[in-house]
């Protein structure tokens, strides 16, 4: 008889991808980067060809913007300049801001009076509505 064996790779469920992900956003560290770090590859044009590893390419050196912080490492997230605030207006990046947005006090997530609030404080009201039904 004959048989026949298939394998495959399978990817991890979407969940965990997203939870990793979100791990090392939240881990990410700013560094600093000036162009004198750069060097170009080594060109070279004679009969054997001597490719240069993809991780010695352009020796990039990263700095980390705070000096008491580690250097990063090769799966780290870096960024080099930070977000821009989400908290006040700015038309000009198209930013509405925060302020007079409803939110709810009692959720820890973005949508939170902390957070969303941006330590200005918040006042709470509570609000009864009699509506006839039927």
């Amino acid at each position: 008889s004959c048989t026949v064996k298939t394998c495959w790779m399978r990817l991890p469920s979407f969940r965990s991808v997203g939870d990793a992900l979100k791990d090392r956003f939240d881990g990410a560290s700013r560094v600093l980067m000036s162009n004198t770090d750069l060097e170009a590859p080594t060109q070279r044009n004679d009969a054997t060809s001597h490719r240069v590893p993809r991780r010695d390419r352009y020796r990039i050196q990263l700095r980390p913007y705070n000096p008491d912080h580690k250097a990063p490492g090769t799966k780290d997230l870096v960024y080099l300049e930070s977000s821009p605030g989400f908290c006040e207006k700015n038309p000009r990046l198209g930013i509405p801001g925060t302020h007079g947005r409803a939110c709810n006090d009692t959720s820890i997530g973005v949508d939170g009076c902390d957070l969303m609030c941006c330590g200005r404080g918040y006042k709470t009201e509570t609000k009864f509505v009699v509506e006839r039904c039927n």
